[in-house]
């Protein structure tokens, strides 16, 4: 059974995948379940619950790559739905999502940190009579993926992973790493961290968690820039991990979904807890629940506790918002962007999530982001 789900779940990923990564899709002939069958234009449940009221034309979106494979899934549900839409979303980064939304060419932009004070200032120039909001959308944990040849389990904690990524520990049989690994036979092999070459949100939540758990070890500022010197570069969450699934030696961050795809072992992390913590949706949810809102008004960016010892809460998270004007979103676009992201953030958009290796946003606060939603000018 447990074999049974993992393919499954790797199949799901991988259908993901295969999407093209601007996504510019149309309903025509889709072959999707969940989408309108074509017998007399009946729908099936899941589709059937996709309001479609006031969408219509395209809709161009970009930024985070770390929900891609989400948003792959939504995109192509959703127009299954609402025949005559077009919704267009640019995986990029977090960074170029943030930039596109405030020049105006995107309806919404997703990035995995809440804009900075000077961002929301400069949204108000895009949002007319408002303001740009942060809406957490998808949650999950940022993997800790390695190749090692031999290695097929390994434990490591805060101070550890800060000491790697700094070029600190550069070898794999280091003391640290052999103390939290007794009997896992480590070859004295070259360590080659990979890091995101363009700016990341993933960046910034990694940096997050090693300042707050690992403060000795890790003195950088939590920005999407990567900030220590060594290591190698790739583009994009689907690049580090292809670099860590080729060069033996390897080890980089990313979203769950992309270790999944690509087969691709993950790191257990010790917290000071009773056990070390996998990185699955589940252990993420844990750890994404104790999330305070931190956002005004109907912003609802949240405040993460990265150095959490709850038992199987994996702390290494990172929450994605959907941002988007409060008031003063262009009328043309206002209509899908309020129907699309209202199916993003109902209950059937939040159990695609589940499937595809995120972890849903919790129901507490996923209640605050429909009502946000639902009043979007």
């Amino acid at each position: 059974m447990k074999l049974q789900r993992k393919n499954r779940l790797r199949a799901t990923a991988l259908g993901a995948l295969a999407v093209s990564g601007a996504l510019v899709l149309t309903a025509c002939g889709s072959d999707d379940n969940t989408g309108a069958e074509a017998e007399g234009g009946k729908t099936s449940a899941a589709a059937s619950n996709i309001k479609c009221d006031g969408a219509e034309g395209q809709l161009r979106a970009s930024g985070s790559s770390a929900q891609k494979n989400a948003m792959d899934l939504w995109v192509k549900n959703y127009m299954a739905a609402c025949s005559g839409v077009e919704i267009n979303y640019s995986s990029s980064s977090s960074g170029e999502g943030i930039v596109a939304f405030n020049q105006g060419t995107v309806g919404f932009a997703g990035s995995d940190s809440a804009l900075k004070p000077e961002e929301v200032t400069e949204s108000k120039k895009i949002c007319k009579t408002g303001q740009g909001i942060n809406l957490p959308m998808v949650g999950g944990p940022i993997a800790v993926g390695f190749h090692v040849e031999g290695v097929d389990k390994l434990t490591l904690d805060a101070p550890t992973l800060a000491k790697i990524f700094d070029s600190k520990i550069k070898k794999w049989n280091d003391p640290a790493i052999a103390a939290l690994n007794e009997g896992v036979k480590l070859p004295a092999k070259d360590i080659q961290a990979f890091h995101r070459s363009e700016d990341s949100g993933t960046t910034q939540n990694l940096g997050k968690y090693l300042a707050a758990a690992a403060p000795s070890d890790w003195k950088y500022e939590a920005e999407k820039k990567w900030p220590a010197p060594g290591g190698q570069a790739a583009s994009g969450s689907s690049g580090v991990a292809s670099q860590v699934k080729a060069v033996d030696g390897s080890i980089g961050y990313f979203e769950l979904s992309y270790a999944k795809s690509q087969d691709i072992t993950t790191v257990d992390i010790n917290t000071g807890g009773a056990a070390p913590v996998e990185a699955t949706s589940e252990n993420a949810s844990k750890a994404i629940a104790a999330a305070k809102v931190k956002g005004t008004g109907k912003d609802l960016a949240l405040d993460l506790d990265y150095t959490t010892k709850a038992e199987g809460a994996y702390p290494l998270v990172l929450v994605t918002y959907e941002v988007v004007c409060d008031t003063g979103n262009k009328a043309d676009t206002l209509g899908t962007v309020k129907s699309f992201l209202g199916y993003t953030a109902s209950a059937d958009g939040q159990k695609v999530l589940t499937d595809a290796d995120y972890a849903p946003i919790p129901e507490a606060i996923n209640s605050k982001v429909r009502e946000a939603i639902a009043g979007l000018k």
